[in-house]
């Protein structure tokens, strides 16, 4: 059993970068004891002033789009640059799918041995906002040790798209070409919440199909609202095997930053993504509280049989347990 760490050890650990404690620190975010969670509370307290200073970038896709390939050329593109890469996984469906802790590394298996890079899985078996909760504190671990760029990939699908969306300032959409009637196939939602879409595994005979489809992206884009920012989402191309856009794709982002500080947006962006966090975190707490009150699972049950049979109607029946 490995010795509990001191508040000032987690804090002098994680400044230094030492990778070790950093894992351990994240471990501790992840905990649902309530002295876990006040000494990481402490910690977080003690290092948020060293946080903030990374490009944060989400990175998602439709199954089979290559996303882990993609993140290991591009991340090691970004290290061979002298960038420090942390890579963290929001998967509410690991449990499902029997975890991802081992999988994630081995489906980067060159970045996970790069001494500039850290790669971390969410928490498997969580509820969604408790993973997204505990991926942003996460995030915040990962800049105070000193990792400049955090790519937070979906494993998930559907609602994680948005919760990562939430907590990043460049959202990439990775999209295959010649899957079909593409347009059809991709939700408009997710389309919208893009900074950039890019059309991978542009090599060899799928060259010509993957700019066919960055064309006919590049016209559905031109559909859609304005985001506000004073930025048009680009369609790239890339191919993580030739290595051909990686570059690209990292001027974009760059490009993209430095327009969103330069017109305020990504305070401002930021600032609100804060707002959503705590305001969640209020949720869950209410929630968590009005549950665990004495006797609520038999008042809930009587009250939930009252409604199944249709003696009490939803609305009275809220306000019936609302009442007692």
């Amino acid at each position: 059993m490995q010795t509990r760490l001191s508040a000032n050890q987690y804090i002098n650990g994680i400044l230094a970068g030492d990778r070790l404690v950093l894992s351990r620190a994240i471990t501790l975010v992840e905990s649902r004891r309530p002295d876990d969670q006040a000494l990481a509370q402490q910690v977080l307290g003690a290092i948020l002033s060293k946080t903030g200073n990374s490009t944060r970038i989400g990175v998602t896709g439709v199954p089979g789009v290559g996303k882990s390939t993609f993140i290991e050329s591009f991340g090691t593109y970004l290290t061979d640059l002298g960038h420090r890469l942390a890579v963290l996984t929001v998967d509410p469906t690991s449990q499902r799918s029997g975890g991802s802790l081992l999988g994630d590394k081995t489906r980067m298996e060159t970045l996970s041995m790069n001494t500039s890079a850290y790669i971390r899985p969410s928490p498997a078996g969580d509820s969604l906002g408790g993973v997204a909760h505990r991926t942003r504190e996460t995030m915040l671990l990962c800049e105070a040790a000193g990792f400049d760029v955090l790519l937070i990939e979906t494993v998930g699908v559907g609602q994680s798209e948005t919760v990562v969306h939430g907590m990043v300032d460049f959202f990439l959409l990775l999209m295959l070409a010649g899957a079909g009637d593409e347009l059809q196939g991709m939700k408009r939602g997710i389309m919208e919440l893009a900074d950039a879409l890019a059309i991978t595994k542009a090599d060899g005979d799928n060259l010509s199909p993957a700019n066919r489809a960055r064309i006919e992206y590049q016209n559905a884009l031109h559909l859609f609202p304005p985001t506000g920012t004073g930025w048009f989402p680009p369609v790239l191309t890339c191919s993580a095997v030739t290595g051909a856009g990686v570059k690209e794709i990292w001027q974009t982002i760059r490009d993209h930053q430095q327009l969103t500080i330069q017109n305020g947006y990504r305070t401002h962006h930021r600032q609100e993504q804060q707002l959503t966090w705590f305001r969640s975190l209020v949720r869950q707490r209410l929630e968590s509280r009005f549950y665990n009150q004495p006797d609520m699972r038999s008042r809930l049950a009587t009250i939930e049989e009252q409604v199944r049979t249709g003696m009490l109607l939803p609305v009275p029946a809220v306000e019936l347990l609302l009442r007692q």
